[in-house]
């Protein structure tokens, strides 16, 4: 327990705190990204100078929880700073104005936070959730009834054949599912000559003795993957490994993806992208205009809701 006495971080930053503007659901299919400084507000975006000051000092209040040897900063304290700090921090990643393939490398060096996935995970619930606090939970719960009725849905699509999996947390449900999901749910463009199959978009299952360095060196994208070797998951932005999964949380992997897509708004690889623009809509409930709907998404669509109104 805290001594009443000291004042923590997050205590001297909550002084200074102003009402945050609540965040706007990410609409499109493609969360995209823009970067200027933590303290930069993007073009469209008004803040008092006053205001800019504080979240000033919230960035850098964040920031030397991190700067320290060995840093294991309160994961409550880090969230809350994380809340105060959130407007100056989307218009930091929102800007545009850097490679994209550069663009997790600099979120990264900014916000060390974001390489721990219950960060990446808060992130994501800010940005589509806003306040509800169960939001994580709820995206849980619609992801294990996703999958509980994508099984079924393979076999009307003929792309699976029963028997198959029924445990949707095990890793051989997970496995088939990754493997599974893009032709369930096609896009239009096919997968980097490279790459392979379209599922390493999402997943790689790596060898005995296969070195992920080298691996995700060679891989033609810079989006977020997982990498799985029989007992542990690697999460890997581009070709640097962030963290890694244990086995108990392979089967929402797929979240830990959408996680990171959205808080380094980073757009999806074209020969997944209907595949992830419907998880975006099932499951982290995050619609999309029509106007930003593709054809591929389109017909996906309608062929999912085909057959679960049956």
């Amino acid at each position: 327990m805290r001594t009443p006495a000291r004042t923590t971080p997050v205590q001297e930053a909550k002084e200074q705190q102003t009402s945050v503007l609540p965040p706007e659901s990410a609409s499109g299919s493609s969360p995209r990204t823009v970067i200027a400084s933590p303290t930069t507000p993007a073009k469209d975006v008004v803040v008092g100078q006053d205001s800019l000051k504080m979240q000033a000092r919230h960035y850098r209040t964040l920031s030397n929880m991190y700067n320290k040897p060995n840093a294991k900063p309160n994961q409550n304290d880090v969230a809350q700073i994380l809340d105060l700090e959130f407007e100056a921090r989307r218009a930091f990643i929102d800007a545009d104005v850097t490679r994209e393939e550069d663009r997790p490398a600099k979120i990264f060096e900014a916000y060390p936070c974001f390489k721990d996935v219950r960060n990446a995970m808060d992130e994501l619930r800010r940005i589509v959730g806003g306040t509800n606090s169960r939001y994580i939970e709820e995206v849980k719960g619609r992801w294990a009834d996703f999958c509980a009725r994508v099984q079924f849905y393979g076999v009307w699509k003929k792309v699976l054949k029963p028997p198959f999996p029924l445990d949707v947390c095990s890793v051989d449900f997970t496995l088939t599912l990754f493997n599974a999901l893009p032709s369930l749910f096609p896009s239009s463009t096919s997968p980097p000559k490279r790459l392979g199959n379209s599922c390493e978009a999402l997943l790689h299952t790596l060898k005995s003795g296969e070195d992920p360095t080298l691996y995700l060196e060679k891989c033609p994208l810079s989006s977020p993957v997982l990498l799985f070797d029989g007992s542990t998951t690697i999460v890997a932005v581009g070709n640097v490994p962030v963290t890694t999964l244990p086995q108990e949380d392979f089967s929402e992997g797929m979240l830990v993806l959408m996680a990171y897509y959205y808080t380094l708004h980073l757009t999806y690889p074209k020969c997944v992208a209907t595949l992830l623009s419907v998880i975006q809509t099932e499951v982290i409930g995050d619609n999309i205009h029509d106007q930003d709907a593709t054809s591929a998404y389109k017909k996906a669509m309608a062929d999912w809701k085909s057959f679960i109104d049956q």
